[in-house]
């Protein structure tokens, strides 16, 4: 958690302990709950009592719990002051202008929000106000599984002394030296690291209203287009729908992509009914005139099995023509059913 949390000064938080603690999460992680209880169905219980403001995790240890857990949290009470929580990473260009980018585990968030040309506000959790947008975290969380240098080189780097690493091994014979290919415990390797550990990171983690906002989508049928800018009922749409598809190293026993759909692409985490955010999401975007992209990040030419999916250097390209304001200028063609529109061709991509 501290790794994972804003690190505020001692002189603050002992101020801030003095007067109320905001939350208590008591982690029992290796102790399952009694699935004979009310309203528990297995030995894996997260639960929040927002009355006596305590959150208790059983039967899970995973790490992520505990800030997923304070995210829901956050997903009560920011709606309530006017403020929009978002499953969502940040970054900002050298000209202010920043870019969210929404979706579920395993679409891409932390691995684009990673750009080498662009600092990193945050790759998973912000708010947007009246003023911009800030990260609620002090930390990333990025998923480890075949990880190189060579295809992510700011989150490779970013795992050095400080970071914390999980359900991974080490090579042979090669003490601290880890083995991002070894998926025998799970293939939901992790690891969790301070934002300074990432270079270009932008501290304090705020920024402008976005220009930019970016549905990543995994689909694993093969059939949204790469990229297409949406419409405001199309806005709507794909937001409330939040389809994508869950794919190894997300959830449990998930081994093939499994479709799904999942309000406000973080349903899971939504105490309030999705339409709440829904609704303060159109309205910032009206207001602030931002530029929405629905880009699939999962399978071209084929469902899973068939096709193969978008590889890491497409994803980055779409996202830098984004960003340089030429698909703006694209010529479009509509496609049929769904009638997105979808550039006519995209510089550097066949």
């Amino acid at each position: 958690m501290k790794q994972m949390m804003i690190r505020a000064p001692n002189d603050v938080l002992n101020k801030a302990f003095a007067k109320s603690v905001d939350f208590t999460i008591m982690n029992s992680g290796e102790f399952g709950a009694d699935p004979s209880t009310e309203q528990v169905t297995s030995e894996t219980s997260v639960n929040v009592n927002f009355k006596a403001k305590e959150a208790v995790i059983l039967g899970t240890q995973y790490a992520g719990e505990m800030k997923k857990g304070l995210f829901g949290i956050m997903h009560y009470y920011m709606p309530q002051q006017g403020v929009l929580s978002m499953h969502a990473s940040a970054n900002e260009g050298q000209g202010g202008d920043s870019t969210i980018l929404f979706g579920l585990s395993g679409t891409g968030k932390t691995t684009l929000s990673a750009d080498p040309h662009r600092s990193l506000i945050g790759d998973d959790e912000h708010c947007w106000t009246d003023h911009g947008i800030f990260n609620i975290e002090g930390g990333c969380y990025a998923k480890c599984v075949n990880l190189s240098r060579e295809k992510e080189p700011e989150i490779y780097d970013a795992i050095r002394f400080g970071a914390i690493v999980e359900n991974m091994k080490y090579l042979p014979d090669q003490p601290r030296t880890l083995n991002y290919d070894d998926i025998s415990i799970t293939e939901n390797t992790r690891t969790c690291y301070p934002l300074e550990h990432i270079p270009n990171a932008k501290i304090p983690a705020i920024g402008g209203h976005p220009k930019n906002i970016i549905f990543l989508t995994c689909d694993a049928n093969g059939v949204l287009p790469p990229i297409s800018k949406l419409t405001k009922e199309q806005i709507m749409y794909h937001f409330i729908s939040g389809y994508t598809a869950k794919v190894a190293g997300t959830e449990m026993g998930i081994i093939d992509p499994v479709a799904t759909f999942s309000a406000c692409f973080g349903e899971a985490f939504l105490p309030l009914h999705p339409y709440k955010y829904a609704k303060m999401l159109a309205e910032l975007v009206d207001k602030h005139k931002a530029n929405v992209w629905l880009m699939n990040t999962g399978w071209s030419g084929g469902k899973y099995g068939v096709g193969k999916r978008m590889s890491l250097k497409v994803s980055r390209t779409l996202l830098d023509r984004v960003h340089d304001g030429s698909l703006e200028k694209a010529e479009w063609d509509v496609m049929p059913g769904f009638n997105l529109r979808v550039p006519k061709n995209v510089p550097g991509i066949e």
